[in-house]
């Protein structure tokens, strides 16, 4: 032994398991689609639906909120590179992708209920728009910057309120109104009916 200090060996715990996280997730997510309201989704209940001991949910996360966020992140799928078309088409191209998401019925029950949750929690909501929606936005604020510097979009307008022109009718059908359809073409629909009134004038 030297005249140093001895240091205590690092302990490591044992290893998370992706079976166990995946198990719980789906837990919170069957859950939901029965009917599950929020409020009723205590831990131990969690705990018991996936078939795991609580210690082992608390190990992954330290509260619900932090759980709701990763289930509604266990939905999200990646925002499809550029595809390099005209800017009618990168537009519509990025409206379909949320149309079809919009058709997961398990994506938009779940969505709809845990969205309302996070809502109400200024920091998970935060965080949830970082880690998830930034992304989305980024990428249509990309094509609709194109837009304008090619002359096809306005450049005098609110780049955010474009975005939410475009957007907004998707997320409206998909997520606040169930019974509103999600049909083919809704995605041309809406980006011809929105360029037509943003296009420069003659």
């Amino acid at each position: 032994m030297t005249g140093g200090r001895a240091t205590a060996p690092e302990r490591r715990g044992r290893p998370r398991s992706a079976a166990a996280d995946r198990a719980i997730i789906e837990a919170v997510l069957r859950l939901i689609e029965e009917g599950a309201g929020i409020g009723e989704l205590a831990m131990e209940r969690i705990a018991r639906e996936a078939g795991v001991g609580k210690a082992t949910v608390y190990r992954r996360w330290p509260g619900r909120d932090a759980l709701f966020l990763d289930v509604i992140r266990s939905l999200e799928e990646e925002v499809p590179p550029p595809g390099g078309g005209s800017v009618r088409d990168e537009l519509v191209r990025l409206l379909e992708f949320l149309r079809r998401r919009g058709l997961a019925k398990r994506h938009s029950a779940v969505l709809r209920t845990v969205l309302t949750h996070v809502q109400a929690q200024p920091a998970v909501w935060r965080e949830y728009q970082e880690t998830v929606m930034r992304a989305r936005r980024e990428a249509l604020l990309a094509v609709l910057r194109r837009g304008m510097a090619g002359g096809d979009i306005r450049a005098d307008r609110d780049l955010d309120v474009l975005a939410d022109l475009f957007i907004g009718p998707m997320l409206s059908r998909a997520l606040l109104d169930e019974s509103k359809a999600l049909p083919e073409g809704l995605a041309e629909q809406i980006v011809d009916t929105v360029l037509e009134g943003v296009r420069p004038g003659p």
